[in-house]
């Protein structure tokens, strides 16, 4: 043990760029100690071995080469949060779960994040999240009530621990958005710009600079992969614009634009291998159908309903095939029970109209689970 506990120190030390005193001042001991415990003349007393395992953030076991059995099991309780996220509607037993591992692993930023997206999605379960609807111009966020959500607040504490602990560029890119809304929904709108002004500027953006660093067919998939990124910011800034500016919600106007962008995804995927983006498709069409179905335009609404219809299938066969791909989303993208959240907000007397096509049949049954 101690000569393994020497090397570790070591390994540690160069892998952090420390040097022997560096160490030694955090710690409080002197530099010929370290130097000691390096060479295996001797090793650290039993009350400092926490310190520098918290000192090179990692666990003690870690810091004596038992680190098999602990991967595993942070492991398994991944896997086991990534299951419940995103197929159960209760988030409280995850919750739970990934409280404990915290506690145990409380460096271990992946298993923060779990949490985090598991208290936002329970959040919405016993809350939601309200806008204000006015005579002005723009609907605005309910503050007064959003800002009461005790899961929204811990969870934006816990990606905030995250982010503090150098998680990876794919992470970051899932939870900052996610920080930036919901700073946003709650009221802290300096603190979402403030998160927005540190990020890189989409000249700059990897997606934007790849099809330069490339030639021949590898620029070409680059640039496809661009496309594809900036046209889902571009939905999502178009559908944001239009759930909150009054002159396009529920409008003619409205509708054109999202049919817009529904247009470029279909000129971007030529060959209508749409994969994760049939989701914005369904959403698109989703707003379309309410707009058209509340105004009593029915054979328009059934039209935009079947587009929605497709996609959504198209979405549930994604997620069901493309494991890799879908574990990467670890907040939930997608009701758990899609085709029957299609029936959401729309007026009784539509729901009945495509209850009597029979090829709709699963969008009323409570087995249509992803």
């Amino acid at each position: 043990m101690q000569i393994k506990l020497g090397e570790k120190i070591k390994e540690l030390r160069c892998r952090d760029g420390r040097t022997q005193e560096a160490l030694a001042d955090a710690l409080g001991v002197t530099g010929q100690a370290v130097s000691r415990w390096e060479t295996n003349g001797g090793y650290p007393d039993i009350e400092i071995i926490p310190v520098i395992a918290n000192y090179f953030n990692i666990s003690i076991d870690e810091l004596f080469g038992y680190n098999g059995e602990r991967e595993e099991k942070i492991r398994k309780i991944l896997n086991e949060a990534d299951e419940m996220i995103n197929t159960q509607h209760d988030m409280k037993s995850c919750i739970d779960m990934l409280r404990d591992a915290v506690s145990e692993f409380p460096s271990e930023a992946q298993i923060i994040l779990r949490l985090g997206y598991a208290l936002l999605w329970h959040g919405y379960k016993k809350h939601g999240a309200r806008r204000l609807s006015t005579n002005e111009k723009y609907a605005v966020n309910d503050i007064d009530y959003n800002s009461k959500n005790e899961y929204f607040t811990e969870a934006l504490a816990f990606f905030q621990r995250a982010l503090s602990l150098g998680i990876n560029q794919e992470d970051r890119c899932e939870i900052i958005p996610l920080m930036v809304r919901h700073y946003a929904i709650m009221g802290n709108y300096v603190k979402a710009e403030e998160l927005c002004d540190k990020q890189n500027s989409i000249v700059i953006s990897c997606e934007c600079l790849r099809p330069n660093a490339a030639e021949g067919m590898k620029r070409e998939k680059y640039q496809e992969e661009a496309l594809r990124v900036l046209t889902r910011q571009m939905y999502r800034i178009m559908e944001t614009m239009v759930w909150t500016n009054m002159s396009l919600y529920m409008n003619e106007s409205g509708v054109q634009k999202m049919l817009g962008i529904a247009r470029l995804y279909e000129l971007i995927f030529d060959d209508s291998n749409f994969g994760e983006y049939h989701a914005d498709l369904m959403h698109i069409y989703k707003t379309c159908t309410s707009f058209e179905a509340k105004v009593g335009n029915f054979e328009t609404a059934l039209c935009y309903f079947e587009r929605q219809f497709h996609h959504a299938k198209k979405y549930e066969e994604f997620r069901r095939n493309d494991t890799d791909k879908v574990t990467r989303n670890k907040f939930p993208i997608a009701p758990v029970n899609i085709l029957n959240s299609l029936l959401n907000n729309l007026p009784e007397n539509f729901i009945e109209a495509i209850k009597k096509n029979h090829r709709y049949a699963e969008c009323f049954s409570s087995d249509t689970m992803v």
